[in-house]
């Protein structure tokens, strides 16, 4: 499997969380909005430039930054 970061993978398609680079405290954020090593996300689309992310989390959806959407690498088949 290939490892790229979530503002790489491609609009309406699925992936596993493999890691994720940051500090404590937004690792802390993350896992409460249910993103976490091992978790299966759908990335629903992504804002021109520089703006943020929407992903499917279970049945929630969520916008994250570009930044932190950066740090959340996924693998890919």
């Amino acid at each position: 499997m290939k490892k790229i970061s979530l503002v790489q993978l491609k609009e309406n398609r699925k992936a596993k969380v493999a890691e994720v680079h940051t500090g404590a405290l937004t690792e802390h954020r993350l896992l409460s909005m249910g993103i976490y090593k091992g978790r299966e996300i759908t990335k629903i689309s992504q804002f021109a430039l520089k703006g943020a992310v929407a992903v499917k989390v279970g049945r929630a959806v969520l916008a994250l930054g570009r930044g932190m959407a950066s740090k959340i690498m996924v693998e890919v088949e």
